[in-house]
């Protein structure tokens, strides 16, 4: 049969509560300048250091039950075998 109204009894449909957090923070390198002596005739030639920019991204989602299953995983049990 085909359903066509809502069910009469509501569903239980309880769930672990979801957590999230993001992190995007700049992390800038500068080099020293470099110094190059070119013969003849003897010219010293400056050139700027170079600057490193690199945007790491971290990304974490789970629920409030990861936290125990991490742990278990991290304990190297099998999560089969009953043992905490």
């Amino acid at each position: 049969t085909l359903c066509t109204e809502p069910c009469s009894v509501a569903c239980d449909t309880k769930g672990p509560q979801p957590c999230a957090t993001a992190s995007n923070e700049p992390a800038v390198i500068t080099c020293p300048d470099s110094r190059v002596i070119i013969f003849p005739p003897p010219v010293v030639v400056t050139l700027p250091g170079a600057i490193l920019t690199t945007y790491p991204q971290e990304t974490i989602v789970g629920s409030t039950d990861s936290a125990e299953l991490a742990s278990v995983l991290e304990s190297g049990v099998a999560i089969s075998s009953g043992q905490k």
